[in-house]
């Protein structure tokens, strides 16, 4: 029974800290743009710019 006066707050402290790091992340934005990561690699374009390609052709 003595355990229980650790073990509630320590999950309550816990508990806080996961609060306040889902707030943390909410605020600087880490759930803005959840599709963005998914989407850069399908649409990786694997051709080299213009300018790189005529340097190339140039040797």
């Amino acid at each position: 029974m003595n355990i229980l006066f650790l073990l509630i707050p320590l999950g309550l402290l816990l508990l806080a800290f996961a609060v306040a790091a889902f707030f943390w992340a909410t605020r600087n934005g880490q759930f803005d743009e959840l599709d963005a990561a998914a989407w850069r690699v399908i649409m990786d374009d694997d051709r080299a710019p213009p300018a790189q390609e005529q340097e190339a052709g140039d040797d």
